[in-house]
Formats: structure tokens, C-alpha cells, sequence
């Protein structure tokens, strides 16, 4: 694509931005930045969380790893939705009767100190890593796309983007973002879909011949039930609903845009829909992911691949087709969508991120207005390096990008949804002060399992690593229970 096209794209969409965060910042009052004054409207909340919940991840990642996982990944979004049901109906009546600006609060309520630090801290452990994943893959995209035809190195790209994030974010945070979200998800959706049509075109396609093209092809397979497998129905299925619990409905990032809804009402009502229309969107991308390889066959566009036969860099796929070889119409829906995707997912992690932390560990409730601006305005520029860190040391990895964000999450959600399960299903206290241990204790014996398991038995845990990890941590914490 022409380098000023480029540009121009990438340039209208940030003043958008801009200009949505103007409209958005007006009459905005001390608590706007972390609750959106409770005003948000659920159906633009549930529309808008598409974006965040989808990422440049979603966009790129899911069609790519189509090539060696089938769509067996629409097992654990099946997952997800029931996972979604259990948000709606247990987590957010807890979070509205106790009216939770950070979520992480109610561990102080329950166990005590010691276990509220310890959660949030695993959240900003867990969404660091996860931002900046997410972050790193479109970053790429962008650098391949624009930047380093400009001589411009790959780590100014990343500054370039955490900087454009924060100018439209600073200010109101989610009041902004549940605005920009929306419509950031429009774009990314619309990315997808204009692929679609562009395959369709180049093939010589109608609509309803390209879906009989992808439900023919050898790549629509959806479940799996070899049970050593990591994609395994059950594996798949199980995983798909605790994660969806532990980085949807314990996840700051999320649940403070739900949290901006006027009532609990509204706030179940948003998740609910915005589940059904996740589920629809991620399967889409799955359908556009065997479109983009059967194009690559007729044209015979060749994919790298090891001496096992797996497809190596499977990311590179849907930008490399869309960028060369699909057309104007679907290279700059494609880059509308990564963009959005990009933003969205960063800006929103950002938010929560400095939300968390004000509240959790400065007590930003008790500081007056002016020292929350500074006290925040440093947090969240504090965060962004800390991103940048993280998607500098990741820079060179290789492989589908989900699968990776997903097997962290395994290793950092788990005590977390352990510690809330414990919570929510039982009475008994338990020695605070120990906590942390447990909760550094679980990841590392779960590791060590899993490759106990795979090296002796060929058994791999897959995404089901998050259920013996919060399972190793329930039996921690019934260890130290108090008499």
C-alpha cells in the first residue's frame, strides 16, 4: 500500500479519537477517569467490550491458527458462554451490592489484607503481560505496514502508539473509552468482513458459495476428542469456562466498563449480550481464517512449516494476504481494523491497570482532586513503560499469539480464580499472611506437572492448565484455614 495512504489512514483514525475524547472529557468530574460517573449506557458498554474482548489477537491470531488447530478453538468459546453466565448471575450482583470501584476489594472484605494485595497483584501481573501480547502483534503489523518503510525502528513504533493511547485516554479514561471502544469495534468488524468479500471477489465467489467452500474444507472440524490432545473437547470446553470467569469477571479491565452501567440490571443485560455477539464474531474470524488458506492454495502462495508439517508463523498470514494481494478496499479495511483493534485492547488494559493499582495500593479514594490528576497521570504513564518492557522482550517470538496470551493466563489467573472460588463457595477463614506463598506455590507446581505429564504420559494440560493451577491453590488454602 502507498506509504501517504497509509499515513492518511492511520492519521484520520487518531483525530476521531481525539475528538471523541474531547466531547467525552467535557463535565467530567474526579471519579470519571475510573467509573464513568456510572452513566454508560449497556448496550454501547456490551458493543464497545467486542473491541477490547477481540484485540488485534482475535483479528490476526485466529484466522492464522486455523492452518494447525482446525476450529477447535470454538470449543472454549462455547466455554466462554457458559463462563458468561456465571459473571452475570454470581459475579456482578456481588460486585453491585458492595459497589466495587476496584473488584479486588471484596478479598479484603472476606480473608483480609494480605489476600486483597495478593490478587491485585496478580492482576497487574496477569494484564501487563496480556496489553502487552496483544500490543506486540499489531505493533508488527504496523511496523510491517508503515514504519519501517520509513526507516523508523520497531521499539520508536511501540512509543509511538503508547503515546497516541495516552493523549486520548489521560483525561477521562473509561468514560472515554467506553465511547471509543465502540467505535473501535465497528472498524474491526468491518475489517473482517470486507475480507471476506474481497476472498469472495478474488475467487469468484458468491456468498453463499464461499460458505459452502469453508464448510467443505478440511479445516472445518470443530471438535476433537482425543484425550491427550490439548485440543480436546473437554479440555477445550472446561478452560473456556474458567478463563472466561478469571479474565473476563476477574479482570479489572473488563468488569470496570461493565461497572460504568447504571444499575446491575443494566450490567447483566450488557454481558449477556455482549457474550452472544463475541461468540458470533469469533466464529466468523475462524471462517475467514480457512478462507485466507484456501486462497493461499489457489494462488499458490507457499507457508512456512517445520519438519513435523506444523505451520510456523501463522500470525503473518491475514496481514501478508490483505497488505499484497487482496486489493485497496481490503488492505485498508485491514488496517482500520488492526488499529482498532490495537487501540482498544490497550487502551482499556491501561485504564485498568492504573484503576487498580491507585485504589488497591495508593488509596487514591482519600487523596483530593488535584493530587488523584497527578497521582493517576503518573500511574498510567508508569504502566505504559512497563508494557513497553514487556513487548520489547517478547519482540522475537514466533508462533499463533493467542495460544501464548492464553497459557500465561493459565499461570496468572489461576490463584486468582482459586482465591474467589474459595470465597464465594465456602465460610472458613484462613491465615491471611500466607496467602501470597500459595498463590507462588500453585503456578510453579502446575508447570512442573504439566511437563511431568507430557514428557511421561504424552498428557498435555493445554488451556486447562488454569483448572489445576486454581484447583492447587483451593487445596493450599484449605491447608491453612484457620480452626
Amino acid at each position: 500500500m502507498n506509504l501517504i495512504l497509509v499515513f492518511s489512514v492511520i492519521a484520520g483514525y487518531f483525530i476521531l479519537l481525539m475528538v471523541i475524547s474531547y466531547f467525552t472529557s467535557k463535565n467530567r468530574s474526579d471519579e470519571s477517569f475510573f467509573t464513568g460517573d456510572r452513566e454508560s449506557p449497556w448496550f454501547l458498554v456490551a458493543f464497545g467490550m467486542i473491541g477490547a474482548g477481540l484485540s488485534g489477537v482475535t483479528f490476526v491470531s485466529v484466522p492464522g491458527m486455523v492452518g494447525n488447530n482446525s476450529l477447535f478453538f470454538y470449543q472454549f468459546i462455547l466455554g466462554n458462554i457458559v463462563g458468561y453466565l456465571f459473571i452475570t448471575f454470581v459475579l456482578i450482583p456481588l460486585y453491585y451490592r458492595l459497589r466495587l470501584v476496584s473488584i479486588y476489594s471484596y478479598l479484603q472484605e472476606r480473608f483480609g489484607k494480605k489476600t486483597y494485595k495478593t490478587g491485585s497483584l496478580f492482576f497487574l501481573v496477569s494484564q501487563s503481560f496480556g496489553a502487552a501480547l496483544r500490543l506486540l502483534l499489531a505493533s508488527k503489523i504496523l511496523q510491517f505496514a508503515f514504519f519501517e518503510r520509513l526507516g523508523i525502528p520497531f521499539f520508536v513504533t511501540v512509543i509511538i502508539i503508547l503515546i497516541l493511547v495516552w493523549l486520548y485516554t489521560n483525561k477521562s479514561g473509561i468514560k472515554t473509552i467506553v465511547w471509543t471502544d465502540t467505535f473501535q469495534t465497528t472498524f474491526l468488524i468491518f475489517g473482517a468482513v470486507a475480507s471476506v468479500y474481497a476472498i469472495g471477489e478474488s475467487l469468484d465467489l458468491s456468498l453463499g458459495e464461499s460458505v459452502q467452500a469453508v464448510t467443505e474444507h478440511k479445516y472445518f472440524d470443530i471438535f476433537n476428542w482425543d484425550g491427550k490432545s490439548s485440543n480436546n473437547f473437554y479440555k477445550q470446553f472446561i478452560a473456556g469456562i474458567l478463563i472466561a470467569i478469571s479474565m473476563i469477571g476477574l479482570d479489572q479491565n473488563m468488569m470496570q466498563k461493565t461497572l460504568t452501567c447504571k444499575n446491575q440490571w443494566d450490567a447483566q443485560k450488557n454481558t449477556l449480550t455482549y457474550s452472544l455477539i463475541l461468540a458470533l464474531t469469533q466464529f466468523l474470524f475462524l471462517g475467514l481464517g480457512i478462507l485466507l488458506y484456501i486462497y493461499a492454495e489457489e494462488n499458490g502462495i507457499l507457508l512456512e512449516m517445520n519438519e513435523k508439517g506444523v505451520l510456523l508463523n501463522t500470525d503473518s498470514l491475514f496481514p501478508n494476504l490483505a497488505l499484497n494481494h487482496l486489493g485497496l478496499i481490503a488492505g485498508i479495511s485491514f488496517l482500520l481494523g488492526i488499529i482498532a483493534a490495537s487501540f482498544s485492547s490497550v487502551d482499556s488494559a491501561l485504564t485498568a491497570l492504573t484503576t487498580s493499582f491507585t485504589y488497591d495500593f495508593l488509596n487514591i479514594s482519600d487523596k483530593s482532586g488535584e493530587e488523584k490528576e497527578k497521582l493517576k497521570n503518573r500511574v498510567l504513564l508508569g504502566f505504559s513503560g512497563i508494557v513497553f518492557i514487556i513487548i520489547m522482550a517478547f519482540s522475537n517470538s514466533e508462533g499463533d499469539v493467542i495460544s501464548l496470551i492464553f497459557k500465561v493466563a493459565g499461570y496468572t489467573y489461576g490463584p486468582l480464580l482459586g482465591i474467589y472460588m474459595f470465597g464465594m463457595f465456602t465460610k472458613m477463614q484462613i491465615k491471611d499472611g500466607i496467602v501470597p506463598i500459595i498463590c507462588v506455590v500453585a503456578p510453579i507446581v502446575t508447570y512442573l506437572l504439566g511437563v511431568f505429564f507430557k514428557s511421561r504420559f504424552n498428557f498435555d494440560f493445554g488451556f486447562i492448565n488454569i483448572a489445576v493451577n486454581a484447583l492447587l491453590t483451593i487445596l493450599g488454602l484449605l491447608l491453612i484455614q484457620k480452626k
